[in-house]
């Protein structure tokens, strides 16, 4: 089934967050929004605490490490420890706002360095071109800024109900609503429209497109 005419995916500039407990269908989520994303015309860096098995079988993502700043578009992954590598984090956090034009994906948003760097490229990521997508499985737990700085939520179920309260602060979702496994609420910022999301393609079928669109291209001779 088509999409309705009104509903919109985050542009290359737009910041989303992805909310929901352990195994509602979050990392996929937040890979198909990937493959839909400006992968071709700009890196993108997955903050990857979690060694997330669907995210490191991405066809042609490079590992990096946090001394290299990606110049080329593609996908790339940089593995982090909790608490272990917050020091790096925010360095490498503060070199990608000095750069601009790269998108991040943050694997896991509570976890990430309470210092300052993240608070800011969320605040002035949008004007330096740094579209961003933020997972989390603790609403009540990250900064206000993963919020108020979205331009679009994906929402799962939550169990929890200080997370459903945060929620309810930055979007009008009805999140005593039972909806079904793997669905998810759609809630559009800027349009205050919303809906409610069939779960996403398969896993095989987002890294299919995404390695269609990260494969070398062949030049013509």
């Amino acid at each position: 089934m088509a999409p309705p005419l009104n509903f919109h995916l985050p542009t290359a500039s737009d910041r989303i967050g992805v909310i929901g407990q352990t195994g509602c269908g979050k990392t996929q989520c937040g890979a198909w929004h990937l493959s839909n994303a400006s992968i071709e015309t700009r890196p993108w860096v997955i903050l990857d605490y979690k060694r997330e098995e669907l995210l490191n079988s991405i066809p042609y993502a490079r590992e990096i490490g946090f001394n290299e700043i990606p110049k080329h578009p593609g996908v790339h992954i940089l593995h982090a420890r909790p608490e272990v590598d917050n020091d790096a984090m925010e360095n490498f956090l503060w070199k990608i706002h000095a750069r601009g034009n790269t998108g991040l994906f943050v694997d896991e948003a509570y976890v990430m360095p309470d210092k300052g760097a993240y608070q800011t490229v969320l605040t002035q990521g949008r004007s330096l071109k740094i579209p961003m997508i933020n997972l989390t499985q603790q609403a009540s737990w990250i900064p206000r800024h993963v919020f108020s700085e979205s331009q679009f939520f994906n929402v799962f179920f939550l169990a929890d109900d200080r997370d459903r309260k945060r929620v309810k602060e930055f979007t009008r979702l009805d999140l005593e609503q039972e909806i079904p496994e793997y669905h998810s609420w759609y809630y559009d910022v800027k349009r205050r429209q919303k809906f409610l999301l069939r779960p996403v393609p398969d896993a095989d079928s987002i890294l299919e497109v995404l390695g269609a669109r990260l494969a070398p291209k062949r030049r013509l001779l």
